[in-house]
């Protein structure tokens, strides 16, 4: 890979039927770095269904058990997905760029920027956090050349983010949703792979 355009950055890989199989069916992921050392990125459509951002907080002592009726609509409303099979015991928050923490934020792209500290739960709890946000436990991670030997043997699709695809979408309509902005009806994907 020359040059930084060939890294996936701010990509979405969606996942091929080939792995249905696996963790990572139907996954898409945004992917927050990729280099010659490897690369992370956080599932974006598949939700925990057993814990909820409230009882998140809760479980941190961010709040105690009474305050969680008193929390921003957005607080109360928002989900934990799970963002990998990697350091599951710890969140990161997918979010807009009108938030940022020195020393903590990692800014991917001119909108989307990556924060995995208790401070902007923090701040999402009490009404100060980013105008958009997705919170995950866990992420996926790719020693060095493994991504590229997933997506060579046709496991991944490679695709534009969308932000809207991200914060507005439905869990449930993300996959779809992707696959479209590719121009790939769902229907049509084959579980087989072939070459030209």
């Amino acid at each position: 890979m020359a040059g930084k355009a060939a890294y996936l950055d701010g990509k979405f890989l969606i996942a091929m039927p080939a792995l249905d199989d696996g963790e990572f069916g139907r996954s898409v992921i945004y992917m927050c770095a990729h280099s010659p050392e490897g690369a992370m990125g956080l599932v974006i459509n598949k939700p925990l269904d057993h814990l909820s951002f409230p009882d998140l907080l809760v479980q941190l002592e961010i709040i105690p058990d009474e305050k969680r009726i008193r929390l921003p609509s957005e607080a109360r409303d928002m989900r934990v997905h799970q963002g990998g099979p990697v350091d599951t015991g710890r969140g990161f928050v997918l979010h807009t760029s009108d938030f940022h923490l020195d020393a903590s934020t990692l800014p991917i792209s001119e909108d989307l920027s990556l924060t995995a500290t208790v401070e902007i739960l923090k701040a999402i709890a009490e009404g100060r956090g980013p105008e958009h946000s997705l919170l995950t436990l866990g992420y996926a991670g790719w020693a060095p050349g493994q991504l590229e030997s997933e997506i060579q043997a046709n496991g991944w699709l490679i695709t534009d983010s969308d932000p809207d695809i991200i914060f507005s979408a439905a869990d449930s309509d993300r996959y779809r949703r992707a696959l479209a902005t590719l121009g790939v009806d769902l229907a049509a994907l084959s579980p087989v792979s072939g070459r030209a």
